[in-house]
């Protein structure tokens, strides 16, 4: 029987297996779509499946960078306990070094190849050995003149719960030297976007909307309304403006010195900076909440 990709695909969905191990199933059992799924589970090549429905959002962000251009890699694991894993960092270095060289973005980096197989299945392989579900869930790439890394709550070297890519314009060395703190502000303060040009329209229209409501109803309701011109030309402005500051990074206090902004700050090393990328493990994925007491009554009940 011809073993058709849509056959291959379906098996592959079905149990967790790759693609080359998948179509060998169905090559050795004449396209029996069950008895691939056991011929696969005689292996041992089957297991990734009973994984796959399980909530992945432990895991480590791994950050590199190299000649102007970095990136930050999620793979995601079920528990904290894997991501202290030897073997499971070791795969976070080796998809993050394939990324730097290679990918553009997660799916160019879930097909492209490592150690002879592609990284999707490099993945699989390693859910059926480490026995947890695992995803790559995402990757940011920066470019500028000078890019910078921070990870944040570090595992091991260059990998951690927290990564942060920073790129800036400007004399190398200052660059380094500042765009680490940079780096670090980033980590802490969790910027929405760089400036108030790069911030998404929608957001502020929402904003402006809520700051309006809020201003009228406060008026409202106030002993000493102020008149209208005050409270669309001062108030609502200013709030604006506030909410501008604390959501853009070049607008935030640098928690380094907060006396000055981040712009401000770099300006006065000669710096400019261009671009981030922010990636925090799990950042949201909705965590099932166990109810431990819960399940001991229901097994009280079906004893």
């Amino acid at each position: 029987m011809a073993i058709t990709a849509a056959m291959v695909k379906e098996l592959r969905e079905t149990t967790g297996a790759g693609m080359m191990d998948a179509k060998k199933a169905l090559t050795e059992t004449d396209g029996d779509m069950e008895a691939a799924v056991d011929w696969l589970r005689t292996k041992g090549l089957a297991k990734a499946a009973k994984k796959a429905d399980r909530v992945a959002a432990e895991g480590l962000v791994g950050v590199s960078v190299k000649a102007g251009r970095g990136v930050a890699v999620e793979l995601n694991s079920e528990t904290d306990f894997v991501a202290k894993n030897a073997d499971f960092q070791q795969l976070v270095r080796e998809i993050t070094d394939v990324a730097l060289e290679t990918a553009e973005d997660v799916e160019v980096l879930r097909a492209t190849h490592l150690n002879g197989k592609p990284v999707a299945d490099v993945v699989t392989d390693a859910i059926a050995r480490i026995g947890e579900n695992l995803t790559l869930r995402r990757m940011h790439v920066l470019e500028g003149d000078t890019v910078v890394s921070y990870v944040h709550n570090a595992a091991t070297e260059g990998m951690g719960k927290i990564g942060v890519l920073v790129a800036l314009k400007g004399d190398a060395d200052k660059a380094q030297a500042i765009g680490k703190q940079f780096a670090m502000h980033i980590a802490a303060t969790n910027p929405v976007s760089l400036s108030e040009a790069t911030l998404d329209p929608t957001l502020l229209a929402r904003e402006l909307e809520v700051q309006t409501a809020k201003a009228l109803e406060e008026n409202a309701s106030s002993a000493k309304p102020k008149p209208e011109a005050v409270i669309q030309n001062n108030i609502i402005p200013g709030r604006m403006k506030k909410f501008v500051a604390e959501n853009t990074l070049l607008g935030q206090a640098f928690v380094i010195n907060p006396d000055v902004t981040v712009e401000q700050a770099a300006k006065e090393a000669g710096v400019e900076i261009t671009g981030f990328a922010r990636v925090m493990v799990g950042e949201g994925i909705e965590k099932k909440e166990e109810d431990f007491a819960a399940e001991v009554a229901k097994t009280r009940a079906g004893a």
